[in-house]
């Protein structure tokens, strides 16, 4: 029974990318004619009604800000008002009815972020190379919480994978799992403690025998986890191994802890940086409708309502607040 019900979740996965992919093309070449009109309506059109609508969208990406933490090695960003070229000067609702905004960030692993083997070993691809087939997979949380209670420098083991499948059923082949520690919630937008955040030696991991048993024997689509850093060996094994061996992995990961072990799906986007070494990523689980935590679709997501204040730049803060 067990194997059967992760099994029964890959093949949800698989009708769901299908989905993601087959939908927005029905809606390119569908012809006008009724024959073809009904064929898309009945066709993967019906994930999305039977399922996808009703579902839970659960946010698992930080937020950017200028001063979040980042390694040491490359520093904060910056943001700024777009500056007109020709005047010298700001773009204003005022002046010129609309404004927007200069992004100086003095790396492409910041934030919330995808991976690429190209971070570390230039003959693998870079982020824009990734497949457009990683857009919505399987996925899978196992949770370290309690172990890194105890041990705050705890490294996800094979054993853990082992018994999460003793309660779960085997991980489906190219899923995507995640690492579940709770560190994301030291994540801070305040430059100074960001930085100590950053440079802090203490924070969960993944050993590499558990990555190499997850790649290897379980051919997963990759892993994530919530920590800047896979682990806290001198060398960073885990992720030199990772990089060189063609895997990618999602670093930064939030809000683990509202998502189901099992049953969800996540979707995946990111920037297609010409030979970018590193993505910004955008991470959504979406999860069975009884799932307590996460939105739904409604009808308050077009047109957008209005949150109440408008946003205006807060010089101290260094980008737009409301």
């Amino acid at each position: 029974m067990r194997t059967t019900k992760l099994t029964a979740l890959a093949a949800v996965a698989l009708v769901g990318i299908a989905a993601a992919i087959g939908a927005s093309v029905a809606l390119v070449v569908a012809a006008p004619d009724s024959a073809n009109a009904t064929s898309a309506a009945t066709g993967l059109w019906q994930v999305y009604n039977g399922s996808l609508k009703n579902a839970r969208y659960i946010d698992l990406t930080h937020e950017i800000t200028p001063g979040i933490p980042v390694w040491k090695g490359f520093g904060p960003g910056k943001f700024s008002a777009t500056v007109n070229p020709q005047t010298g000067k700001a773009y204003t609702y005022a002046k010129d009815g609309f404004e927007a905004t200069a992004y100086k960030l003095s790396t492409d692993q910041f934030g919330t972020q995808l991976d690429p083997p190209a971070h570390w070993a230039p003959e693998y691809p870079g982020i824009d190379e990734l497949p457009a087939s990683y857009t919505l997979r399987p996925l899978v949380v196992i949770s370290i919480v309690p172990q890194v209670a105890k041990n705050p420098k705890y490294a996800l083991q094979v054993s853990d994978i082992r018994a999460f499948e003793q309660r779960n059923g085997r991980i489906p082949a190219g899923s995507v799992v995640m690492v579940r520690s709770d560190w994301s919630k030291k994540w801070t937008e305040d430059p100074a403690k960001a930085k100590a955040l950053a440079a802090d030696p203490v924070f969960p991991g993944v050993s590499l025998a558990a990555l190499k048993f997850l790649q290897l024997t379980r051919h997963i689509l990759f892993h994530g986890h919530e920590p800047l850093y896979t682990d806290s060996t001198p060398t960073l094994e885990g992720e030199h191994w990772l990089m060189h061996h063609g895997y990618t992995q999602a670093e930064g990961v939030a809000n683990l802890d509202g998502v189901p072990e099992t049953g969800c799906l996540v979707a995946i986007g990111y920037p297609k940086f010409k030979g970018g070494l590193g993505g910004y990523a955008r991470y959504v689980a979406v999860c069975p409708a009884s799932t307590a935590k996460g939105v739904r679709i409604s009808a308050r997501d077009a047109p957008l309502p209005k949150p109440g204040k408008k946003l205006h730049w807060d010089a101290k803060l260094g980008y737009r607040v409301r």
